[in-house]
Parts: structure tokens; sequence; C-alpha cells
């Protein structure tokens, strides 16, 4: 199976345990106080990681757009945490025994996520997915990347995984993703988890989920993701870039929950018989038994033999096997047959 190693340690790797993101980008409002309930939050609900957006105005907007759009800048700014409230957040989040990432939009941003605040990936949006300089400047930091595929053709994604190992480094989990907020049931399409693992053999492949519930990040724990990536509010009814499709805390705690379960019930591929089903094996299976009263020395027809519970005698399975044997002591109407019976 492929696997990413963290550099935390932590081993993703497919169709074990999820590990669980909670995305809280910028449903925080710019207020330290609220993202660190949301940290609270997340580690409440067992999630791995709290993810943040390491955005500037500077990185993600040209100045030109700013002047047509000064609303929009003022807008964006206020959704935005300083360097130092991002440190923060990073050694607040080791303090309540979660881990702390986010996704940066610019070089600098990429030095400090992983040299100031210690994060166990980088996470690369899926705008920058053809952003191939940003891509090999990422991939020279030789840490894990998880790369997100929205708005991308399958041709694009394996465009930017072949730049980053031409840097040398494989280190990759990709995340399926569907870049609308929230998106129709029907434009998921789940089964690209599928498709991406069949292209890329040698790398994990999760799921960055922006549809509203538990279900769908739950079938793509049945399908193997490795990696459940989901958007996490405080409140709904609070004005906020994504709050209508984020996911409240107690949600986030019930799809955590069916991730975990979905997970230990999906088991294994081999057929394996459990002692408590042997057990009841005892309880629920037949054994052969006499289908009327017969006497010593019975030549035993088809006639003579019937299966009822419980499944502590020989079985229906060997009734064949046993046609044209002699009784050897008399056999009362529904008594269950045992192997010394017959010659």
């Amino acid at each position: 199976m492929a696997r990413l190693t963290l550099r935390d340690g932590m081993v993703l790797e497919d169709y074990e345990k999820p590990y669980i993101v909670a995305e809280v980008n910028s449903s925080h409002n710019g207020d330290v106080d609220l993202a660190r309930a949301m940290v609270d939050a997340a580690a409440e609900a067992g999630c791995h990681c709290v993810k943040f957006q390491s955005w500037s105005a500077e990185s993600l907007y040209a100045a030109e757009y700013y002047k047509e759009n000064p609303i929009s800048k003022r807008f964006f700014l206020r959704f935005s945490l300083s360097e130092e409230e991002l440190k923060s957040m990073a050694n607040y989040c080791r303090q309540q025994g979660i881990q702390f990432s986010s996704t940066p939009y610019s070089k600098r941003e990429v030095d400090f996520l992983l040299d100031e605040c210690g994060a166990p990936f980088v996470k690369i949006a899926s705008m920058d997915l053809n952003n191939y300089p940003y891509l090999r400047y990422v991939g020279k930091k030789n840490a894990p990347i998880v790369l997100s595929t929205g708005m991308s053709t399958m041709e694009e994604v394996k465009k930017a995984v072949e730049t980053i190992e031409e840097v040398g480094n494989s280190q990759i989990c990709l995340l399926h993703c569907i870049s609308i907020y929230p998106p129709d049931l029907n434009t998921i399409h789940l089964n690209n988890i599928i498709g991406l693992r069949d292209l890329f053999p040698n790398y994990p492949i999760g799921f960055s989920d922006h549809s509203i519930g538990c279900e769908i990040a739950n079938a793509a724990t049945a399908l193997g993701a490795v990696l459940i990536e989901k958007h996490l509010t405080l409140d709904h009814k609070k004005i906020g870039m994504d709050n209508q499709m984020a996911m409240e805390p107690g949600d986030l705690k019930n799809l955590v929950r069916g991730c975990n379960n979905i997970y230990e019930a999906m088991g294994h591929k081999e057929r394996v018989l459990m002692e408590a089903e042997i057990e009841q094996k005892k309880k629920m299976r037949r054994s052969i038994i006499a289908a009327r009263d017969l006497k010593a020395g019975t030549v035993i027809s088809a006639d003579d033999l019937d299966a009822k519970r419980p499944g502590t005698g020989i079985a229906p399975s060997r009734m064949d096997s046993l046609i044209g044997k002699t009784l050897t002591r008399d056999v009362a109407f529904d008594e269950v047959f045992k192997e010394e019976d017959f010659e």
C-alpha cells in the first residue's frame, strides 16, 4: 500500500484509519480567540490536525485587482491572520495535543510554515496545481506535500506530480477535490479516489470534502481515503467566507466517529472465521438428525435423514456420505446423529 510519513512521524497509508484535518480557512474571522476555540473544537472532535490559511493580500492578488476592488481587499484582510498570530496558533495546537498546518501561497509563507511553525506537511491548494515554479520550490524543501486536485484535468495532475518528482521529492499525498462550495452530489465523483490510486499507485490518496454533512467523507473512508479534510465553523449563522458549507463541532465529531467506525468495520479482504462466529455456528447451523425412528442395523437411505438445529452434530454437507452406512444403535425421531452411530 502507498504510504507517507509526515514530519511528526505520523504515517498515512491507503485503507488505514484516515488522518482527519479540520480546515479552519477563514471561519475565525481574523479573531485569535475564535481561532483558539476552533482548535479546541477540532481536538474535542478527535481530529488529527487543524489547518489554517497562510495568505496575505500580496501573495494572492495583483495590486491592480485591489485598485479596482478596494472593498475586496478590506474584506480579505479581515479574514487573515498575521505570521505572529499563526505561530501562536501553532503553539496553541501543540498545547492542545493536535497538529497545526496551513496552506501557504508564497515562498516566504512556505518557509515560515516549515521553519517557524513546524508543520507536519505543506498543503498546496488546487489553485496552485499548475504553478510549476512554486511546486518546484515547495518540492525542494523535501517536506511531505498534500496536493489538492480541484479544478484540474488528470493530465494537469500528472504534470504537477512530475514537477515535484523532478526536484527529488516523492513525499506526496494527492487529494481528490471538487472546488465547488458546496458541490451537488452528482458532481463529487468519489470514484476519482480509485482513479487517482490507479494512476499513482505509489502515493496515498485522500479527499478534500466541500459537501454538506458527514456522508460523503464517510463514503470516502470506505474507498480507502487516507486523509479527510473538512471545513469547520463554530456557527453556521455567522457571516464568513465558507460558514454556510462548513461543519459545526457536533457534526464534525460525528464525522470523525463515522470515519473511524467505518475503518474498523472495513477489516480485511481475507475471509477469517472468528471465534464468536464459530460459537454461533453451534446454535444456528444444522446437524443431521433421524427423519423417523430407526433401529440398529438399518441401512441408511436418504429418506432416513433430515437436518435441523443445533449445529453440534454431523454437518448436513456430509449427508450423502452417510447413505448406505449401517446404524449401530436405535435412534429416535429428531435425534441428532453422532459419528459413532454408523459402521
